[in-house]
This record gives C-alpha cells, structure tokens and sequence, in this order.
C-alpha cells in the first residue's frame, strides 16, 4: 500500500489508516466481539494499513485496550495514533494521561501523540514543553493535533512545537477544512489525517433519507437540531441527501461503489497523508481497501466537487461539525 510523509516528521504512514473508535463498542457502536475487532485489526496489518488511531475518550479506554492487545506481538509493524483529551493539557493531568494510554496500549511509546480539541489557551504553553519532553524521553516519536483551525494551530505552532499532523473530519459532505484549515496546513507543512471519511455510512449508501439516519449518527450539523443534536441550527438535510445522490450516480456511472469513490476522492486531495477507515469487521475492510488502487480522473475529480461543493458553500468554513455559532470549538 502507499505510504505518505506525515508532515515533517520521519513517519511514513500508509494512504489508508485503521480509526479503531468503533472497535470499542458502545456511545452508539453497540456491542463489538473483542476476537472479531483483534481479527479486524490483523486484516488491517496483513493488508499493508501501518496506522492506526485511537484516543484515550474512546469508550473510556476500551478502544485503546482492543489495539493494545491486537498489536501487542506485532508492535513493530504498526504505528500507534492516540489523543489526549482537552480537559488532561496540564502537565501532570498530560503525564498521568499518557501513562495510562501506554499501559492500554501495552507499548512504552506512541508513534504519534496528538490533542484531541483544542485546550484551554492558558494551557497551551505548559503543555507543549510537557509534550515535547515526552519525545525527547522517546515515549512519543512525534505530536499532532486534531480539531484545530486556524489561530488555534497558529498558536500550537507559534510556541515551536513539531508539529506533524492536524486530524481533522474531511469528506463528500464535510468539505469546510478547504477555506482556511487546509491551506494553512499546508503553510506550515502539517498533513491531513483524514477521519469519517465516508460520514458515518452517509457516504457508503447506508440510509435513504435523513429519517432512517439513528439519532447518534444525526448530531452534525447537516441535521436539524430537532433530532436532538446541541448545534442549535436548521440542518442541511435535503441538500445533504441531494449530494449524496449526485455522488451516487457519478459512482453508478463508473461500475464503482459509492464508497470506494468516496474515499477515493479524500485520498485525492491535496495536503492528506492517511484516511482513516472504521471498519469493525474483516469484510467491511476489505471492501474499503479497494479504494486504495484507485486514482480518479480529473474529470471524475471535477464532477465530484461540483455535486458537493452546493453543500460545502452552505454549511461554511465552520469545522466543527457537533456544535454552531458562538459554541463552535475550532476557530
């Protein structure tokens, strides 16, 4: 599989990537077979994915136990992601932090280590010199952040901090990263990790309209407030599944799933170095893989952006798909 530099750090990681937060089971998951996750985790690694990301809020833990325990006799193969939660930026709240992701993990280092939203900006100095202690101690090769825009990265780089990767929601139907994120990630030489790339199975094909949506995969923004998402907006949901019927068609088009195109078209994109897939069982990932050995025409490229950017121009430059207005947390 392609491997990509990951900013200006000495990791390669692989086009695609394993998001191992569905392999926790619960907050909406429901249950999960540990043997069936490790197993998925194996498939991932036998099929050329070297990264995979985590994070310490992940089902309290428990996604970080699962990959602890799938890589544990296979360490040195993969690239272990995790995220440290805003409300942990102090440095003894970092330190026990991490201590406790490693002791999940079962490693004594994380390949990448990265904040999870954007902390409290009083904490922000403290908490880069305790990061950058924990890669000069070798307990963590590089730092990423995730969730950050603009001035939030502006002052994470402006204390300078090495900083290799902003992981940041980027597909089809989530396109505001390219007003302002993704350029100035690109101006600092900061990769794209990609996640939802396919929203959630909004862009696999796995509901027809907005009411077969379950309640925990409608709190972004593209659905209205009523269904009980805390963003406090109208929602975009007749322009959302207009897209999603665009890209469809265009996927029709070229004999191809709408899926596969879809992260196809991420892996595209200028500045992404890995796109993040949460497939929770061998079969889904081997479906996903496909998308891998596509490359997509420029005329395919083009008619991908015209059917999506109505929506992308609609929902604006904010990044944060769960909360609006004064709320948002990226800015």
């Amino acid at each position: 599989m392609e491997t990509r530099a990951l900013g200006g750090s000495d990791l390669r990681v692989s086009v695609l990537g394993l998001g191992c937060w569905p392999l926790g089971g619960g907050d909406g998951w429901g249950q999960v077979d540990e043997d069936q996750a490790v197993a998925t985790i194996h498939a991932a690694l036998d099929a050329g994915i070297t990264f995979f990301d985590t994070a310490e809020a992940y089902n309290d833990g428990r996604s970080e136990e699962i990959v602890g325990k799938a890589l544990a006799d296979r360490r040195d193969r993969a690239l272990i992601a995790t995220k440290v939660s805003p409300k942990n930026t102090t440095p003894d709240a970092l330190r026990r932090s991490l201590d406790a992701s490693l002791k999940r993990l079962r490693t004594d280092y994380v390949d990448l280590y990265q904040v999870h939203w954007p902390m409290p900006d009083e904490n922000v100095d403290a908490a880069i010199e305790v990061l950058e202690g924990m890669v000069a101690s070798g307990a963590v090769r590089t730092l990423g952040v995730s969730n950050h825009g603009v001035q939030q990265m502006d002052r994470v780089v402006w204390t300078g901090a090495p900083i290799a990767a902003n992981q940041l929601c980027y597909n089809l139907l989530t396109r505001a990263i390219e007003c302002e994120v993704a350029p100035a990630c690109r101006k600092y030489g900061i990769s794209i990790i990609a996640y939802m790339a396919l929203m959630q199975g909004l862009l696999a094909g796995a509901y027809r309209s907005a009411d077969d949506v379950p309640t925990f995969r409608a709190r972004t923004r593209h659905f209205a407030a009523s269904r009980g998402a805390r963003h406090g907006e109208e929602g975009y949901e007749e322009l959302t599944f207009c897209t999603i019927d665009a890209v469809r068609a265009i996927a029709a088009d070229l004999g191809m799933p709408m899926a596969t195109l879809s992260l196809a078209w991420v892996m595209a994109q200028p500045g992404v170095a890995t796109v993040l897939v949460g497939s929770r069982k061998p079969d889904q990932l081997a479906r996903n893989l496909e998308a891998a050995e596509v490359v997509l025409s420029d005329e395919t490229l083009r008619a991908l952006d015209e059917a999506s950017r109505p929506l992308r121009d609609a929902m604006g430059d904010n990044i944060d798909l769960w909360q609006g207005g004064e709320r948002r947390r990226s800015f």
